[in-house]
């Protein structure tokens, strides 16, 4: 089993399709269908639990704690959602998901070729995610 606390990378455009599959390490690896089906479910729950809301301005679920790993969501204002499969208790994974919306809006988003809900094909943003998630890792293992 891999040391760092990622174990998967999705990111999934407003209509719930999914634009972005990274694999770090899992015990068991997805098929490409399998990726499909996980970012599907994820959207239609995601969007089910502000219906079902039992207060107002509830934004979807953030957080799904099982128990051995978390799956932590952040959605932006775009209605892009970018998740992780993490260890349970990672700890910083919003600060994580918070820097790979800025790589995202950086090197997808500014990227002139890239077309809006299409999955992403961009070099430097691999490169750059590549970074950052080394670094988490390099953090980890100072806990």
């Amino acid at each position: 089993m891999a040391l760092a606390a990622i174990y998967n990378l999705f990111i999934i455009n407003k209509s719930g399709g999914l634009i972005y599959y990274k694999d770090y390490g899992s015990a068991g690896r997805m098929d490409t269908n399998d990726s499909l089906r996980l970012a599907s479910l994820w959207h239609s729950m995601h969007a089910i639990s502000q219906q079902l809301s039992p207060t107002t301005g509830c934004t979807g679920i953030d957080l799904l704690q099982a128990h051995n790993f978390d799956l932590h969501c952040f959605q932006s204002l775009t209605g892009t959602k970018f998740f992780v499969v993490c260890e349970t208790g990672a700890p910083n994974v919003e600060m994580l998901l918070k820097a790979i919306y800025e790589l995202y809006t950086d090197f997808v988003l500014k990227n002139p070729f890239y077309e809006m809900e299409m999955p992403i094909r961009c070099e430097l943003f691999d490169h750059n995610l590549a970074q950052v998630i080394q670094k988490d890792r390099v953090a980890l293992l100072g806990r």
